[in-house]
């Protein structure tokens, strides 16, 4: 066959498919199905993709370095006081080097905080970033170093080393396709799902073509357009796509089998993923659609949140044990190319990069709280991703040039909430984000701690290097285990809140005249402090106001109630508790 012939039958494994208005690509190699129907664990990882180079520090802005940060980029600095719209600050309890505050719109992001359900590592990187958009990408996805080339992904090659273990021996193209499980029962699902119209390196395997369909009809469009194909019809062979029997035994008739049978299982993708979008319910939350303040047009609309709620849905699939099992989805947001304008010349708390900061935050919590009401939540993990950070210093252009290490964000019930790492050095003479973290550590600690993947295959066969011990590439410091995930899920995430919002005993207790209540809160929050009958019924409001992060207390006077007992109860945003106090005669 000729070559343009092979490209043009290649082809046919790249259908265009479009899912719920989402283009979709799904790995669709046998080989991976295989992997997803034995998987020992239920657990799926999101990467989300911050293509452009994120500005990390006007993300995750310095606290208590706030005047160094400041001088280093006054014409587009978020404020950190007397402003309606200044820095949130993160929390209060974290060590001075580690103090933080989010952008003013990331308030969605500081209650997944508050809740458990996110952590941060600052300073993430790999030695001798350039700061190439494009090399930036491969390294990232490629999961190597600077001076690497690998023609696989680091996800791929997490495939592959489940392949090997289970499937030892197998030799591409030879013996695919194969069954999809050992014995011989069909996988129904793709592996992994890529949003948009790309096949990322991230996905890809050595020694192996990727695959991938994309739909741009509604889900019921999706299978009727793919039972129309007409494989090899325009050569006067058989309309199914069978190769003519002169390529029989040779290279390009073993890859061509191998291609056309991805058609056929496209098919049943296609049929698959629309039965179960279908058979799934609307979320019960609701999902953000635009900015809601002053932003560059093309930035308005949330292209994240329709991302995360397709995925919820497949997910679901109507009920336990009836969604997809697909393993890996990458979502992805674009704009954080900020040379110019990142901000308005009016007010650095608005502009393009804000509204990336609330697309991402309010999707998220979005999207958490959909996975909460479904059942889902202790299933799903998600990582940020983007390929560099930005310099330190801003430019004349109200925007900051291409720069190396930032700010990598964890979502999800199974994190280790809190915050990795120390707030940048940003002193003169510096002109980009350290490296704290190689990207490779956080890759490697949440394979390891949440998808559950064995530390040594880890090491030789996904990374190739110990990332949990050992020397750094560049001989200083030492690869350590990073608390990012958990590999059970306990009561991580409520100690984490029980550290930072809590409502401590009254003293004295029993009371005769008047007891003190004391109280301690992690965010600027409406406080209700009430005093209750045994029955709930409201007695006094004791506080009914904002207040500031941190420990308070409020002296009650008990001395007109009856002897008995008595509650106390506190209402602040998410939290609420209720303790005893007890009215001595």
């Amino acid at each position: 066959m000729k070559r343009r012939d092979f490209v043009k039958r290649l082809s046919l494994a790249t259908l265009p498919i479009t899912l719920g208005g989402i283009p979709l690509k799904l790995m669709a190699d046998n080989a991976l199905t295989r992997m997803a129907a034995q998987s020992n664990n239920d657990r799926v990882l999101i990467i989300l993709q911050m293509h452009g180079g994120n500005d990390g520090l006007n993300s995750l802005i310095p606290f208590s370095d706030y005047e160094q940060y400041y001088s280093r980029r006054a014409n587009i600095a978020i404020p950190r006081n007397n402003s309606l719209r200044k820095m949130i600050e993160l929390d209060r309890t974290l060590a001075p080097g580690a103090q933080v505050g989010l952008h003013p719109d990331m308030q969605g992001m500081k209650e997944l905080y508050d809740r458990g359900r996110m952590c941060i590592v600052q300073g993430v990187s790999y030695l001798n970033n350039n700061g190439s958009h494009f090399r930036g990408r491969d390294i990232s996805f490629m999961g190597g170093s600077f001076d690497d080339y690998f023609n696989s992904g680091w996800v791929g090659r997490y495939i592959n080393t489940y392949l090997d273990e289970n499937f030892p021996g197998l030799s591409y193209p030879d013996d695919f396709p194969l069954p999809l499980t050992p014995d011989g029962k069909e996988m129904l699902d793709p592996l992994a799902i890529e949003m948009g119209s790309d096949v990322s390196l991230i996905f890809h395997q050595a020694g192996n073509i990727p695959t991938s369909i994309s739909l741009e009809r509604d889900p019921v469009g999706f299978s009727n357009l793919i039972q129309e194909l007409n494989g090899f019809d325009d050569m006067g062979i058989d309309p199914r796509g069978f190769p003519p029997a002169l390529l029989n035994d040779s290279p390009y008739g073993k890859e061509l089998n191998w291609i056309l049978g991805l058609e056929d299982k496209t098919e049943d993708y296609a049929q698959r993923l629309a039965e179960v979008y279908q058979r799934s319910a609307t979320a019960s939350v609701t999902y953000p659609e635009r900015y809601p303040f002053n932003a560059p047009s093309g930035s308005i609309r949330n292209g994240l949140a329709s991302q995360l709620q397709l995925i919820a849905r497949l997910l679901d699939g109507g009920g336990p044990g009836q969604g997809v099992k697909t393993k890996v989805f990458m979502v992805k947001i674009g704009g954080f190319d900020t040379h110019a304008s990142q901000v308005e010349s009016y007010d650095p708390t608005m502009g393009a990069h804000a509204a990336l900061m609330f697309h991402i935050s309010s999707a998220m919590k979005a999207f958490q709280d959909d996975l909460r009401a479904r059942g889902l939540e202790d299933r799903v993990l998600t990582v940020t991703t983007s390929e560099f950070g930005r310099r330190i210093a801003s430019n004349g252009s109200y925007g900051t040039d291409h720069g190396t290490g930032g700010p990598v964000f964890i979502f999800g019930k199974g994190v280790q909430p809190g915050v990795v790492g120390a707030v940048p050095d940003m002193s003169l003479g510096k002109d980009n984000v350290d490296m704290q973290y190689d990207y490779r550590q956080v890759y490697a600690n949440i394979l390891r701690d949440w998808m559950l993947v064995d530390e040594q295959k880890i090491n030789d066969d996904i990374f190739f290097g110990n990332f949990f011990t050992g020397p750094n590439e560049d001989g200083t410091g030492n690869y350590q285990p990073l608390p990012l995930a958990q590999q059970v899920i306990s009561g991580v995430g409520e100690n984490f809140i029980s550290d930072r919002f809590n409502l401590k005993g009254c003293f004295p207790n029993p009371a005769k005249e008047k007891t003190t209540i004391r109280y301690q809160i992690n965010a600027v929050q409406q406080v209700n402090l009430n005093l209750l009958a045994p029955n709930g019924q409201l007695l006094q409001i004791l506080v009914d106001e904002e207040k500031q992060p941190g420990e308070h207390e409020v002296e009650v006077a008990v001395a007109h109630l009856l002897p008995g007992t008595y509650l106390y109860q506190i209402k602040t945003g998410f939290y609420t508790e209720t303790k005893k106090v007890i009215v001595s005669p």
